[in-house]
């Protein structure tokens, strides 16, 4: 079980911000850190109103209805006077390690459709083993970095401009006034999304050789929180672009059962089989390296000179193996 854990959340939230990089090598998750104290809360008997632990925890009370309704609902809570608590009969029988479980497992409660109220029974069991195995994401070790990392939270959380110096194309470029948005990890690499230039952007935090927070803070733009929540990935447009592909039968199944492209939508399916799936992107590069991926069954429709574009990069991606190839023959016949 602890395997499982840590291939999805890391090990647990435990100290400060840096210390927590340190040990989890940039694991750390704000959902699980969040249900883990909630858990212990239930577990010692206190009875929990939404609107404290929002204040808290410094999110919205919805955010905290719904760690209780669907993210715990499988917990055997109760609800007295607009405050929740558990059940009298399962008071103190949480250990660390079953909260360390729980608050993981509820963050990708969706993963596990069989998760309900006789799973917990189950776990809460001494001889618990767990019946699958979760494979994610290579995490980048930014345990190196764990003062800038905790810097960068700083400036999240309390709004404050920031200058970095970041390695770009092998050299330092400095950038001043920084608003940080947010930290975000995708497929295992932490970035800021932070807004600069009156742009949002994000930065690598791996690139990032330090940070100067300053004591001057700005007033957070909701269109730009709701852009980062919004977009699938890393990269952000002010005017995202819509693209339609066309799936072939063959690879149709695996686009039907879950989503392969941010914010993928299947506008027909042809009587052989044959999708249209529409799509919105920031930028070429999230959808050109799935496109390649899915070759042949996977081309592009629209936008216009998208799909010749890509033919263009394999056509040179081929001449120059070609080239290497004969470069190769002509080295060993010298010799």
């Amino acid at each position: 079980m602890a395997q499982l854990i840590e291939e999805i959340w890391g090990p647990a939230n435990r100290g400060t911000p840096a210390e927590r990089l340190s040990m989890t090598h940039g694991q750390h998750d704000t959902i699980a850190y969040r249900l883990s104290q909630i858990l212990i809360k239930l577990n010692q008997g206190d009875h929990l109103d939404p609107a404290e632990l929002a204040d808290e925890f410094g999110t919205h009370v919805r955010t905290i209805q719904r760690d209780l309704k669907v993210r715990l609902v499988y917990l055997p809570l109760l609800k007295t006077r607009g405050r929740y608590h558990l059940e009298v009969a399962y008071l103190g029988k949480l250990n660390f390690k079953d909260i360390e479980r729980f608050a993981a497992l509820a963050g990708v409660k969706g993963l596990f459709p069989s998760l309900g109220r006789d799973f917990l029974k189950d776990m809460l069991g001494q001889q618990f083993q767990a019946p699958w195995l979760v494979r994610g994401h290579h995490y980048e070790d930014l345990s190196a970095q764990a003062g800038v990392f905790s810097q960068l939270e700083t400036a999240v959380v309390q709004n404050r401009l920031l200058d970095l110096d970041l390695l770009k194309d092998g050299q330092t470029k400095v950038y001043l006034a920084v608003q940080p948005y947010r930290l975000l990890n995708t497929k295992g690499i932490w970035y800021l999304a932070a807004v600069h230039g009156g742009r949002l952007k994000t930065f690598g935090v791996g690139k990032i050789q330090s940070v100067q927070v300053q004591d001057q803070a700005f007033a957070r733009d909701s269109s730009v929180d709701a852009a980062i929540q919004t977009e699938e990935g890393i990269w952000h447009s002010p005017q995202p672009q819509k693209v339609l592909l066309s799936v072939a039968a063959a690879a149709a199944e695996y686009f039907k059962r879950r989503q392969l492209i941010p914010h993928q939508k299947i506008i027909s399916e042809t009587a052989d089989g044959t999708l249209t799936v529409e799509t919105t992107v920031g930028h070429p590069n999230q959808i050109l390296p799935i496109v390649r991926y899915w070759i042949p069954s996977v081309r592009i429709l629209s936008p216009h000179g998208w799909q010749e574009q890509l033919v263009e990069q394999l056509s040179s991606y081929s001449s120059g193996l070609a080239s290497n190839r004969s470069m190769d023959v002509a080295t060993q016949q010298s010799i």
